[in-house]
């Protein structure tokens, strides 16, 4: 029998419609973004996907998002883990700050290296500082080690991809539908991984908010298809949208 899995990156935050870093800064929907959470669960109604058990972060944009489409679907009482390991790229000291203005100060080519560049981090924060994770009480039972004052894409990856392999991938065993809701960086690992894709060709891929991305495999696991349950036109849009989000 088919497996299915389901990618959703949060509907718009209120910082991602300021354009500001967010990384994990604990950043509530906007009024679209809870919009876009509801026409994720619609659009996997049309779809007919039906997930058995979910997965999300420690942030409220990604659980609220898991929430709505849950609840737009009927299917508020399936289960939920949440895991800091799904958490959204930490940004350092970038977070907070907004992107046009930093790609001002510093030009676009250094914030789309902060922001793009597989193994580029940016600059960090002090474990003092209130932003860092070591300041936020919901960390306070990880091992200080794991705790991240900045990441690149590849220490994003790296952290979420052994959770994935070790948690998520063994509930296909007992389930034929798992859905995912997560953050732009994270999930981008897990497409890297799932399609084997180079560093250049998964720095160039971008997620929009809200449209669930649906991957199929065999009973043994191996890739079948993949596909946004959108338009291609909108997709498109949404994506290019993504990627101009640093330039002045």
């Amino acid at each position: 029998m088919e497996k299915r899995l389901v990618l959703i990156r949060h509907g718009q935050s209120e910082w991602n419609k300021l354009n500001l870093f967010t990384g994990w800064k604990d950043v509530d929907l906007s009024e679209q973004g809870k919009e876009e959470a509801v026409q994720a669960g619609k659009a996997m109604l049309e779809y007919g996907v039906r997930p058995e058990i979910c997965f999300t972060s420690y942030l409220k944009r990604a659980i609220k998002t898991l929430n709505i489409a849950l609840d737009t679907m009927n299917l508020d009482y399936l289960p939920v883990t949440k895991s800091w390991h799904l958490n959204e790229k930490h940004y350092g000291q970038l977070q907070g700050l907004n992107k046009k203005e930093t790609a001002e100060r510093y030009g676009d080519d250094q914030v789309l290296r902060w922001r793009r560049v597989f193994d580029c981090q940016p600059p960090a924060l002090e474990k003092d500082d209130e932003r860092s994770p070591f300041q936020d009480p919901r960390y306070k039972n990880v091992d200080s080690k794991s705790l991240p004052l900045t990441e690149s894409l590849k220490d994003c990856i790296a952290r979420c991809m052994p959770y994935f392999n070790e948690t998520i991938l063994p509930e296909f065993k007992t389930h034929d539908t798992i859905l995912i809701a997560a953050h732009g960086n994270s999930l981008r690992g897990i497409v890297k991984n799932l399609k084997q894709m180079t560093e250049d060709e998964i720095i160039k891929f971008n997620i929009p908010t809200g449209i669930p991305y649906l991957f199929t495999f065999d009973e043994n696991l191996q890739l079948k298809e993949d596909r946004f349950l959108a338009d291609e036109k909108t997709v498109k849009e949404l994506m290019d949208a993504v990627a101009n989000q640093g330039k002045r």
